[in-house]
């Protein structure tokens, strides 16, 4: 056996575990996902019926689902645009300033990003908790106790409340790559700017939007589709859908359908349709942004 032939079969070798395990729980899934969606099945002993499009058919008239459906694009909509814009301005500070606390700034910014996601949900349920919780009753501290109100109860509030959960558990990490990014920029351009006199806020959006731009997409993509996962955890744990299905999402709505009603041809349906949706969104998302930096 040549040298060659060698090297190609040492690589094989080491790839296939890798690939066989990939193939396993990722591939074939997904492909049964694929083949269920069109039957009833409730995913223990009955035999699959095939039924055609009918999932999909009551999928568009079940009101729950499209309710769920306006609540993750509301979620996916909101949450990234405010984490990237508040990650873009804080590492812009923490990086271009002198601030002599610039290393513990970035440490709790970052914090929340490290904590589970399942820690993230109790802490703010027990923030926004009508009785006990921080945030009513630093309202009543400063004398807006009017505006106290149970935030995850009421069916106005419910959605940005877990957007603003969303928002501080994410905009640390996105935070530390734009840090990583401007730490990349030249410092010329900054200086060359400042003697032709821009302001910070030029410099901002003329030097360090420009040349973050390749990142900034790629963190518009990573936002958009951590939203549609995270979501389900934040939810389940601090609101179960609740009130009156006012902060269903789509995969709590998905979970409930296959593992609380047995319906799984039905969930796979939507999981299906979610799926699609993902990825028409990143495609969007890749061509809305695809544009060179100047």
């Amino acid at each position: 056996m040549t040298m060659k032939r060698r090297r190609a079969v040492f690589i094989a070798a080491c790839l296939l575990p890798g690939l066989l395990l990939f193939a396993l729980f990722k591939i074939y899934p997904t492909v049964q996902v694929f083949h269920k969606s069109f039957y009833q099945w409730n995913g223990i002993g009955d035999k699959p019926v095939f039924i055609g499009l009918d999932n999909f058919v009551e999928m568009f008239q079940d009101d729950t689902f499209l309710l769920a459906l306006r609540n993750t694009g509301f979620l996916m909509l909101i949450v990234p645009i405010v984490t990237i814009a508040i990650a873009l301005i804080n590492a812009s500070i923490l990086t271009r300033s002198k601030l002599k606390e610039k290393s513990l700034y970035r440490t709790v910014f970052f914090f929340p990003s490290i904590l589970s996601f399942v820690v993230i949900a109790i802490l703010w349920s027990f923030i926004y908790h009508p009785t006990i919780g921080f945030l009513n009753s630093g309202l009543e501290f400063i004398g807006l106790g009017e505006y106290a109100m149970s935030w995850l109860g009421d069916q106005r509030t419910v959605l940005w409340a877990l957007a603003v959960t969303l928002i501080w558990q994410a905009a640390g990490y996105y935070m530390v790559m734009y840090m990583a990014g401007i730490d990349g920029i030249s410092p010329d351009f900054y200086e060359a700017a400042s003697l032709d006199g821009a302001t910070r806020l030029q410099q901002f959006m003329y030097i360090t939007v420009p040349m973050l731009w390749e990142i900034i997409r790629i963190t518009i993509i990573f936002s958009i589709n951590g939203v549609l996962s995270i979501s389900f955890v934040v939810v389940s744990i601090m609101t179960a859908g609740g009130p009156d299905r006012h902060s269903e999402v789509a995969l709590t709505y998905l979970y409930a359908q296959a593992f609380t009603n047995s319906n799984f041809g039905y969930a796979m349906a939507m999981a299906l349709f979610i799926f699609v949706i993902s990825m028409l969104l990143a495609f969007l998302s890749n061509r809305m942004t695809g544009k060179e930096a100047n």
